[in-house]
């Protein structure tokens, strides 16, 4: 049985649906996305630089940066699943094996309450 954590199919027909009508998918490489995933990345992280601790937990709640953080990880995400739509990538699978692959490299009494790297974990 497929667990489902994300269900992005509306998401990827919509922006597929989108790409076409501005003929748009002559563009949408899967080099081209990358970029500018990561461009839009570099956006949403240009919200945050120089904020204190505590400023960047509230900025997606401060007028002064809810929106643009809203808009920056709609951007995100859009990128992201338009990329995996475009490399027939599904991206649910790839997230629910992504889990259990960091679930064995971070056993839970190793590394709870520490950021180490799994291949520096104590094993258990």
């Amino acid at each position: 049985m497929k667990k489902t954590l994300i269900d992005i199919d509306g998401a990827a027909q919509a922006l597929r649906r989108f790409a076409e009508e501005r003929d748009w998918q002559q563009f949408h490489s899967p080099k081209n996305l990358a970029m500018a995933l990561s461009g839009e990345v570099g956006e949403l992280t240009e919200i945050f630089q120089w904020m204190t601790e505590a400023d960047s937990h509230a900025a997606a709640s401060s007028p002064k940066t809810a929106q643009a953080v809203r808009d920056e990880l709609a951007d995100v995400a859009l990128y992201l699943i338009r990329l995996a739509d475009v490399l027939g990538v599904d991206l649910n699978a790839a997230v629910v094996n992504k889990l259990a692959s960091n679930a064995a490299k971070y056993p839970i009494e190793a590394a709870r309450g520490v950021s180490t790297k799994y291949d520096q974990l104590p094993k258990p």
